[in-house]
């Protein structure tokens, strides 16, 4: 788990992406924890020239359904890059593990089938404040780190 802070970045390192299209699929599972994430990313992807307009969101039920929202969404919109957020809390049983190892392949095999990446902020602690620590709280947030990687990728996609 991240000790640092997930919200610093510098801006002067990041490449200008002014005209690109962001999607973001949100699960609506763990909403205190998915909500932060997904505020956090559009405020910077906002911070660093990408009009609201541009940002297009959507919500999924659940984590797993991620895989799906974001098939559909490279499928239907023009973007640039997807940014797939969720929250996957451990339990008393192996539910987590399936759910976990589901939405790791899934986004893998997203970013290998299309030639839009698809970047994966899918938090998944062993409680609910260390997802808390990591939406907003005392180690930043998430969501801003991976608006950041869609950002890099988007731009390397266009070279």
């Amino acid at each position: 788990m991240a000790t640092t802070d997930l919200s610093a970045y510098d801006k002067n390192d990041l490449p200008n992406v002014k005209g690109f299209r962001f999607g973001i699929v949100t699960s609506e599972w763990n909403p205190q924890v998915t909500e932060n994430l997904t505020l956090g990313a559009i405020d910077t992807l906002i911070d660093n020239g990408v009009s609201e307009e541009d940002i297009i969101t959507w919500k999924v039920p659940g984590s797993f359904e991620l895989i799906y929202g974001c098939k559909k969404m490279l499928e239907s919109r023009n973007v640039d890059a997807i940014i797939a957020i969720g929250c996957v809390i451990q339990g008393e049983t192996k539910h987590f593990d399936f759910v976990c190892d589901g939405v790791t392949q899934g986004i893998k095999d997203l970013n290998l089938t299309y030639d839009v990446p698809t970047i994966f902020c899918v938090l998944t602690d062993n409680n609910q404040q260390q997802s808390l620590d990591r939406s907003g709280g005392k180690l930043g947030n998430k969501g801003v780190e991976c608006a950041v990687a869609a950002i890099k990728m988007a731009a390397l996609n266009k070279r």
